[in-house]
């Protein structure tokens, strides 16, 4: 009779231990798959604004009522500062591959959907002449920043106030309005 109950008890054991497993199992299959990748960009994001605070620092800071001049001069000098230390910046660096994927599979549905073309019409008509696209480049100061749809921002990774997503043409830029500059960048956004 004891060795039946030691049996019974190994095997209901047996038994909660592999159930346990297959639950854990099944959790770790619910995970977002795209959480390590979306956790990977906001990472290159805050290193990137981590840098561009502390080169900020070594600059004159603005007084509280700068003019539109000196606003400028500071803007260019952060500029300046961010490209000469990320002087070996590629595309990519912070919309890595794996980002692109999951930026594009966001905004399929917006692009595919109803209002897709209305979308994408809006994207377009701020693009009034052709952009050379280019990572710590300086965003043309004649071209108008595009405005991004609340519909395509739901779908995006939040950003800092020291970042923003905009338009170039079919690009989607990462742009450092502090400094003026194309962060990063991808192409062929349209589906």
């Amino acid at each position: 009779m004891i060795a039946f109950r030691r049996t019974r008890t190994f095997a209901v054991t047996v038994a909660t231990l592999v159930l346990a497993a297959g639950t854990a199992s099944a959790q770790k299959e619910r995970v977002n798959p795209d959480a390590a990748t979306i956790a990977d960009f906001k990472k290159r994001v805050a290193e990137y604004v981590a840098l561009s605070k502390k080169l900020e620092r070594t600059l004159p800071a603005l007084p509280d009522k700068a003019t539109p001049q000196q606003m400028d001069v500071h803007e260019r000098a952060l500029g300046e500062l961010l490209q000469k230390e990320r002087a070996d910046a590629k595309p990519h660096d912070i919309i890595t591959a794996p980002m692109q994927r999951i930026v594009r599979k966001v905004l399929r549905p917006v692009f595919k959907g109803p209002g897709g073309a209305q979308v994408k019409k809006e994207i377009l008509e701020e693009y009034t002449e052709p952009v050379t696209v280019k990572v710590n480049g300086r965003y043309p100061d004649t071209v108008p920043l595009s405005t991004v749809p609340p519909q395509i921002l739901k779908g995006l990774p939040d950003l800092p106030e020291e970042l923003q997503y905009r338009f170039v043409g079919d690009r989607m830029i990462l742009l450092d309005p502090r400094a003026h500059i194309i962060v990063d960048y991808m192409e062929h956004i349209f589906p």
